[in-house]
């Protein structure tokens, strides 16, 4: 509730490391919490203690049994899009969810949900087979039967319709796509009428997976212009992947992570990086990822909200004067703010949602996952970002539907599609051991 996120509001103060500097000298919060008692340069942040382990079982089979399926699937099946589409007619922007409904935690679901595509029908689908899942977690197998039926019948009635939507060049893809899928619903209907969870898992994200790569087929031409004045910016024309991985810092009395009781020497994490909602954002990640800037870097803020990185003078510099960001040339590359109000067809640049009249707005990429990737920048300075960003360790208590403080006030670049709840275990001083690109850098352009 509104008051229980008031309660939260702390008074202003400097992060322990890792934000960029305010106008004052002060590092501020990598988001605005609102509010109009904040002295210049001072932020206001939530904080949340230590998100505590998962140990219901239906909670672990969900996350374990997916993890591998949306770690390979996701992102995997748009090639390069050289070409531009512009907004078509006038905008419809889509307001969020309002307070009390449910949120759309998947990540996978949320990245198919923002591809720019137009197609009721495969969306139909969609709808369907996602919901199949949450319905075996509670144990709702005929609604979970009857979600596989309607699965089965859109893809047979409305195949024609949802083929139309993909290129010429892509139809045999297409079709053997739906196919696929077809067979992978007998052994997920299978496993609902015998009410196993596990397998129900399993079979159903198996073939929402294709379903998503189905989607992605139909992206014909990127969906709009990034503004000119941004040329000199990487930008990232599509979706890639980013490999982390993590070990404990040097002066860690722990040499290994726990997680949920699991002791692991490393920490594993990929993220996808979704440029057709914030291709300068994206791009530029993936670009310094490239370059090899956040190697051996530390982890410099992670207090159960958020697992912060990105600043080259370290956690506690002894000359704080030095440069917060990435620097070319002579002096630190800067990247505008990149938030894109859902049904506008474009991102706004350089502004929040509430600046550009767009409060309320929903966002196409929502800071409403675990793991959610954002930008950190200076609170008054929209375009001040550089090389700082951070995790969400995200809590639907902190950030309910039609409450969330941070989108459309910060940029949201991607999800991470793999090794996201072990990010609870990360701490100050741990190290980004390697960053890497998996895929994705034949999109990139950085001229």
């Amino acid at each position: 509730s509104c008051a229980m996120l008031a309660a939260l509001l702390l008074a202003p103060q400097a992060f322990a490391g890792g934000a960029p500097l305010g106008p004052s000298g002060v590092k501020c919060a990598p988001w605005a919490c609102g509010g109009s008692t904040r002295a210049p340069g001072a932020s206001r942040m939530l904080r949340m203690g230590a998100r505590e382990a998962d140990g219901a079982a239906r909670r672990e089979v969900l996350r374990d049994a997916a993890a591998a399926a949306l770690a390979a699937g996701v992102g995997a099946a748009v090639p390069p899009l050289p070409a531009f589409a512009k907004p078509a007619g006038k905008a419809k922007i889509v307001k969020s969810s309002g307070a009390g409904s449910q949120v759309n935690k998947d990540p996978g679901s949320l990245l198919r949900l923002a591809l720019p595509i137009d197609c009721p029908e495969v969306r139909a689908v969609q709808k369907e087979l996602e919901e199949c899942k949450p319905n075996a977690a509670k144990a709702l197998w005929s609604k979970a039967q009857s979600n596989v039926r309607a699965t089965r019948q859109g893809l047979k009635g409305k195949r024609a319709a949802i083929l139309k939507a993909v290129p010429a060049s892509r139809q045999e893809a297409a079709e053997q796509l739906i196919t696929s899928i077809e067979a992978d619903l007998d052994p997920l209907e299978a496993a609902v009428a015998d009410a196993k969870l596990e397998a129900t898992v399993a079979a159903q994200t198996r073939a929402v997976t294709k379903l998503g790569q189905l989607e992605e087929l139909m992206v014909d031409q990127f969906p709009f212009e990034v503004p000119k004045e941004y040329d000199g910016l990487p930008r990232l024309y599509g979706r890639g992947k980013v490999e982390l991985v993590l070990s404990r810092g040097p002066k860690s009395e722990e040499k290994q992570f726990d997680v949920d009781g699991e002791l692991k020497d490393k920490i594993r994490c990929v993220l996808l990086l979704d440029g057709f909602n914030a291709p300068i954002t994206a791009g530029n990640f993936m670009d310094l990822v490239r370059k090899g800037f956040y190697n051996k870097m530390e982890i410099q803020r992670s207090d159960g909200f958020v697992v912060q990185t990105g600043d080259p003078r370290g956690i506690e510099p002894e000359d704080d004067s030095g440069p917060n960001g990435y620097v070319e040339g002579n002096g630190v590359r800067r990247i505008p703010l990149e938030v894109f109000p859902q049904g506008l067809g474009e991102p706004v640049y350089g502004a929040t949602f509430d600046e550009e009249g767009y409060a309320g707005a929903a966002a196409t990429l929502p800071f409403q996952a675990y793991g959610a990737l954002g930008m950190a920048r200076e609170e008054y300075e929209p375009d001040s970002a550089s090389s700082q960003w951070f995790w969400l360790l995200f809590d639907s208590d902190l950030t309910p539907a039609g409450k969330n403080l941070l989108d459309g006030r910060y940029t949201c670049f991607g999800y991470t599609v793999e090794g996201a709840d072990d990010l609870r275990a990360v701490k100050v001083g741990d190290v980004i051991v390697s960053a890497k690109v998996l895929d994705g850098e034949q999109l990139l352009k950085t001229s």
